[in-house]
């Protein structure tokens, strides 16, 4: 059984070390220096970065700033409103989260275990790491160690023989109702049962700001409502359910998010409902490209994250997060996590996804949001040709594009000013939006072009060409030269100094976090020299750890601590590195996110990680899960096995490459990679390849 372990960071840098047969420097060493040197070291090993050498280093995101501390597990129906948490320590289901950045859902339920009735999950050495079912169904499960306390009463005898016991190990699984009926109330089903010993207690307590009737099974508020059901093993006591439960025997319950109507009267057979849910999942998972490589906490990754975004879809849109400050929609990151559904075979949905993208819309950046507006748009039609959806989103795309187009207003040709960034409210000529939007004005016209529009085509074509002259011009009037690489700066024709190192403020880990976009714009001719100055400062000045974007700094420290990592924010620039074919700082990027960004088995990420950790068992992080950090490893994972890119830069793809960064250990010899069904620009494809190496 894999309890934590009590590793300090020195020791985990240590034993990474010794199964890398290289001396690492240590985590203070890497966070002081300017380059990637955990990532460059990677990039040295015989066969390149892995997961085995990233994994070491550092404990995984654990904690968030929360009053349930350990981080919580979207449990959600697909696409459903209602949605429930499961505290992933295993101390409860819909707990408050305290602190100002939480949503408060349901009525809080806490778990305790042993006739002591001690919290679930409240001392971390006695903790497993989260499991999901086969590895990635969103069915988690949870095992806590807890000997049952003896109270020693009375006559105990003087010559008393210390008892051999074995301790008790509760095993906690919990997922949510897939079922139609139960699907927008967010009912949770949890069973609890013993992995180890015979004589075990379990106790729930349920948070209710109404007084509680428990009768049949049902416990129920004022209103009559059902808040929890319960099988016939529970009894009520102290108000509170409480079980005994034997080697062979488990106990279930069912907690409905938001109470269920006292007329309605679900089923709640715990196995048949597991039977749908897993059901349910399945099906959805048989709509994707299927991916097969000889490394299965990777087929896990890609699976799960599919299905934990399948969760934050609340109706049409998708929502950043869930149950926190993120639970809403924003247009550049909604855009990244459902174009990754789409590159994994999700077209159907993302004609519903796109609607609510193109609706959207925030004061002060108008038209940064266009841009990607009329990229969700021009991106859908090369992977589907559907014509006829493109002309009935018209109403909706025509604006963006009559914005771009009619709007060159500000100074030196470009677009009046808006903000530095979203949380930045001060005003500049932002080289991002105005990059953006030359990409999605030649865009919109080579696709206009192809449906036979050619008049239309045309007229956006001409526009985008003198505006990429513009907007070159005002970088090349706008970068500082006195760094080497000269530095972009995100404010065109402003004062913005280069950030050197990039996290030593504020602004410069924004500059660090949002950069990318004039990166994924490729605004830069191809084979430029001017396309590699990005990349190269980000990381010879600071910017990129383990193949993560990084950001900090002393005067933005927040309670994620000066030093941490952004790594949603990094898709352009490890794409990028691709379409350059530059594999091993792309498997740089994957494998660290993959072992430092996301948590143990659950594969769950926030929008930012610490990188120095609280204690030996994890990290902070923040308000996760992530729909767009799920994203950036489903886009990155996709674009190892399957490339399809716009070479001749006139925005009409042109060229597919087929496996172009496998990382080597997938080449050895007996491995397999199998993709299935891959939607690209020029059709679906699919490819298998055997390694042979001993024939």
């Amino acid at each position: 059984m894999n309890f934590l372990p009590a590793l300090s960071v020195a020791m985990s840098v240590a034993a990474a070390a010794s199964a890398a047969s290289v001396e690492l420097p240590s985590l203070d060493d890497a966070l002081q220096a300017r380059r990637d040197i955990w990532g460059e070291a990677a990039m040295a090993q015989p066969n390149g970065p892995s997961y085995e050498f990233f994994a070491p280093l550092l404990p995984p995101p654990r904690y968030v700033n929360a009053d349930f501390r350990y981080y919580p597990i979207v449990l959600s129906s697909p696409n459903a409103k209602v949605k429930g948490r499961l505290i992933s320590n295993g101390s409860g289901v819909n707990l408050r989260g305290g602190a100002r950045s939480w949503n408060d859902n349901g009525t809080p339920a806490t778990f305790r275990v042993g006739p002591d009735e001690f919290l679930f999950g409240a001392i971390h050495d006695r903790l497993a790491e989260p499991t999901l079912a086969e590895g990635y169904l969103p069915i988690p499960e949870i095992r806590y160690q807890h000997i049952s306390p003896i109270q020693s009463e009375g006559a105990v005898p003087l010559n008393q023989v210390r008892p051999q016991r074995v301790p008790e190990v509760y095993r906690l699984e919990a997922f949510a109702s897939t079922d139609p009926a139960l699907a927008d109330y967010g009912v949770v089903f949890v069973t609890f049962a013993l992995a180890q010993g015979t004589n075990g207690y379990i106790s729930v307590e349920l948070d209710a700001k109404s007084r509680l009737s428990f009768a049949n099974g049902k416990l129920s508020n004022e209103q009559g409502e059902v808040l929890a059901y319960f099988d016939s093993n529970w009894r009520w006591e102290r108000e509170g359910a409480r079980a005994r439960l034997t080697g062979n025997r488990a106990v279930t319950m069912a907690l409905p998010t938001k109470p269920l109507p006292a007329g309605v009267s679900p089923e709640l057979n715990y196995e048949a409902q597991r039977a749908r849910c897993v059901e349910t999942w399945r099906e959805i998972l048989g709509a994707a490209m299927k991916v097969e490589v000889p490394e299965p906490v990777v087929n896990n990754a890609w699976r799960h994250l599919l299905t934990q975004n399948f969760q934050l879809i609340n109706g049409d849109r998708m929502n950043y997060s869930a149950g926190n400050q993120y639970d809403r929609l924003y247009e550049g990151e909604g855009s990244d996590a459902a174009q990754a559904m789409m590159n994994w075979g999700y077209a159907a949905d993302m004609r519903r996804l796109i609607v609510p993208l193109l609706d959207f819309t925030r004061k002060g950046l108008e038209y940064h949001q266009a841009g990607f507006k009329l990229m969700n748009v021009s991106r859908y039609y090369w992977q589907t040709r559907d014509a006829a959806t493109v002309r009935a989103l018209r109403p909706r795309w025509e604006k963006e594009a009559r914005l771009l187009v009619e709007n060159r207003t500000g100074p030196h040709g470009l677009y009046p000013p808006e903000r530095y960034t979203g949380d930045i409210s001060t005003p500049v000529q932002p080289v991002n939006a105005n990059a953006h939007a030359w990409r999605a004005l030649r865009d919109l016209g080579a696709m206009l072009a192809d449906m036979g529009e050619a008049d239309e085509a045309r007229r956006y074509t001409e526009v985008a060409r003198e505006f990429r002259s513009t907007v070159l011009g005002a970088i090349a009037q706008s970068v500082r030269r006195e760094t080497s690489p000269p530095f972009v700066p995100v404010a065109l024709h402003g004062e913005e100094p280069a950030h050197d190192p990039i996290i030593r403020s504020r602004i410069g880990s924004y500059w660090n976090i949002i950069i990318g976009y004039t990166v994924g714009s490729g605004i830069f001719p191809p084979g430029s020299e001017e396309e590699n100055w990005i990349p190269r400062y980000q990381e010879q000045h600071g910017g990129i750890f383990m193949g993560l974007v990084r950001s900090g700094g002393d005067e933005f420290n927040f309670w994620t601590g000066a030093d941490r990592i952004n790594p949603l924010y990094g898709t352009r620039y490890t794409l990028d590195t691709l379409r350059r074919d530059q594999p091993e700082r792309a498997l740089v990027s994957f494998y660290g996110m993959l072992a430092q960004g996301f948590t143990r088995n659950t594969f769950v990420c926030g929008e930012g990680n610490s990188l120095p950790p609280v204690d030996a068992a994890g990290r902070m992080f923040y308000c996760p899960p992530n729909s767009a950090a799920n994203a950036h490893f489903l886009s990155m994972l996709r674009n190892v096995l399957v490339q399809d890119w716009d070479i001749s830069d006139d925005g009409r793809p042109d060229t597919l490459r087929l496996l172009f960064a496998t990382p080597r250990r997938w080449l050895e010899d007996g491995k397999r990679i199998t993709v299935e069904g891959a939607p690209t620009a020029f059709g679906p494809v699919s490819v298998r390849v055997e390694s042979r190496l001993a024939a």
